[in-house]
């Protein structure tokens, strides 16, 4: 059976961090005496004061989890704190609708991207902040950043990791995963902070260059001005940009790797890595080409812009700097293809991720080699390392649901009165977390808004069936997850 005395100790210390990091708004609102203030005050009581009544709940609990307890706590932790997430955003009145405000929350903590807010500059600095927090939170994990900064909160931590890392295949850079947490959440850090840095050297304030960072890094997206990082119109802000981008789509223990341990040629060696840039070098020439022939752009223009959006999808930060709606259609393909494929396991970015790319690719390979030597023994090698035949059936269980899943939202899109390419985009895009789709209308300096409240629920589902890989949402609606056997 279900621990829910665990589980509810679990969800009430996990309150408990989300109300520090509003705390951190509310001094932020406080030292620039706006009106948002009071929100977090508010925000910042009912979340702590529901962390109590959750940890009156799980009082006298052991600390241990079995595996179904541990997808039911991970699923859990990202409802939660998208519902207390959203509080600022009401009680503050930036978002009026609770279904509006939902929708903004979960698309920060599962770092799709899509906003319902029409107006940006318009808003408190704390409010911006908050949105761009809960990007930066959710980019590694709720629940892995817990066990990063409190691991004897959580008990069976390996079981956890297991349902809330992304990819098939988890890699730890440490026996002992409250390291490897430690350490993946440094390289984190250390790269928001020279994302930021890198930033204000270009020219934003010390605030725009931390909330840039944050949402940067964590391959989110929200941004605080209305035009992204094309307000600033400037080269080197782009490149940051891209870097950042491009570095926070790599697998974390291969950074690690590679920059702590001084192992560069490992990248290289790396079947997903190498997967990862020839995506992106072939489809920024792809889409390079068509500006250069069909749109006239001059030379650099187009290679920036060309680059930009191609590390924009495939990390599925899903930012513009260009007017991509205007583009010609075969760029449309392009990057709807890179934005399926996503960034590496183990990033920050979504996706469908590279190493199943990787894993599928093989699999064929040796299906066209059986026909040929049909006694042969083939198997499939990741990096020198067999994979075996349980996660190479999970692999096409997941395709099968990632292309399902993309199915019926562009069906259930066209339903509602979407056209069938927006519908097709807005779907991939909510399962990879993208956040934008590829429509003059809909996209991450656009506002959702307009679509039907029941819309937005089914999204928002959908936002965080794609965060927690599918699997750990929907083991829950199986008959046999709640079988006492």
């Amino acid at each position: 059976m279900v621990n829910f005395r665990i589980i509810s100790k679990i969800i009430g210390s996990l309150l408990f961090i989300e109300g520090l990091f509003m705390g951190w708004c509310a001094l932020l609102s406080f030292a620039y005496h706006e009106d948002d203030l009071m929100a977090f005050l508010v925000s910042l009581l009912v979340t702590y004061g529901s962390g109590f009544f959750f940890l009156y709940l799980g009082r006298d609990a052991d600390n241990s989890l079995n595996r179904r307890d541990a997808y039911v706590v991970v699923t859990a932790a990202w409802v939660v704190f998208s519902f207390f997430g959203m509080f600022p955003f009401l009680i503050h009145g930036s978002i009026t609708n609770i279904t509006d405000a939902f929708f903004e929350s979960t698309s920060g903590f599962t770092t799709t991207g899509a906003s319902i807010i029409n107006n940006l500059e318009i808003l408190p600095h704390g409010i911006l902040f908050w949105r761009s927090l809960t990007q930066w939170i959710g980019g590694l994990g709720i629940v892995f950043f817990t066990i990063a900064i409190l691991p004897s909160l959580v008990g069976g931590s390996v079981k956890v990791f297991a349902a809330e890392a992304t990819g098939p295949i988890k890699a730890k850079m440490h026996p002992r995963l409250t390291t490897t947490a430690k350490w993946i959440w440094s390289i984190y850090f250390m790269l928001t902070i020279a994302c930021g840095l890198s930033f204000w050297a270009a020219g934003m304030d010390w605030f725009e260059a931390l909330n840039y960072a944050m949402t940067t890094t964590a391959t989110g997206g929200f941004s605080i001005h209305n035009a992204g990082t094309a307000f600033y119109n400037s080269p080197s802000i782009d490149y940051i940009s891209i870097l950042f981008q491009f570095l926070a789509g790599i697998n974390f223990t291969l950074l690690y790797v590679s920059i702590f341990k001084m192992k560069a040629a490992a990248l290289f060696q790396n079947s997903e890595f190498k997967l990862y840039i020839s995506m992106i070098m072939i489809a920024t020439l792809g889409i390079m080409s068509v500006l250069l022939i069909r749109m006239n752009y001059p030379l650099e223009q187009a290679f920036k812009n060309a680059l930009f959006q191609v590390v924009a999808f495939i990390t599925t930060t899903g930012v513009f700097n260009d007017e991509v709606g205007a583009w010609p259609h075969i760029t449309w393909i392009i990057l709807g293809i890179v934005m399926f494929i996503g960034g590496c396991a183990g990033s920050t970015a979504g996706g469908f991720k590279c190493i199943r790319g990787v894993m599928t690719l093989k699999v064929l390979r040796n299906n066209f080699r059986q026909i040929i030597h049909p006694n042969a023994v083939l198997p499939v090698k990741i990096n020198g390392v067999s994979v075996s035949d349980a996660r190479i059936t999970a692999l096409f269980a997941f395709f099968a649901l990632f292309v399902v899943m993309t199915i019926v939202t562009t069906g259930f899109m066209v339903i509602t009165g979407v056209d069938p390419t927006n519908a097709i985009t807005i779907g991939l895009s909510c399962v990879s977390n993208v956040g934008p789709s590829l429509s003059n209308n809909v996209g991450p300096a656009m506002s959702w808004v307009g679509m039907a409240d029941y819309v937005k629920w089914a999204l928002c589902l959908l936002m965080l069936m794609g965060r927690l890989e599918i699997m750990t949402v929907l083991v829950l609606f199986t008959r046999s997850f709640w079988k006492e056997n």
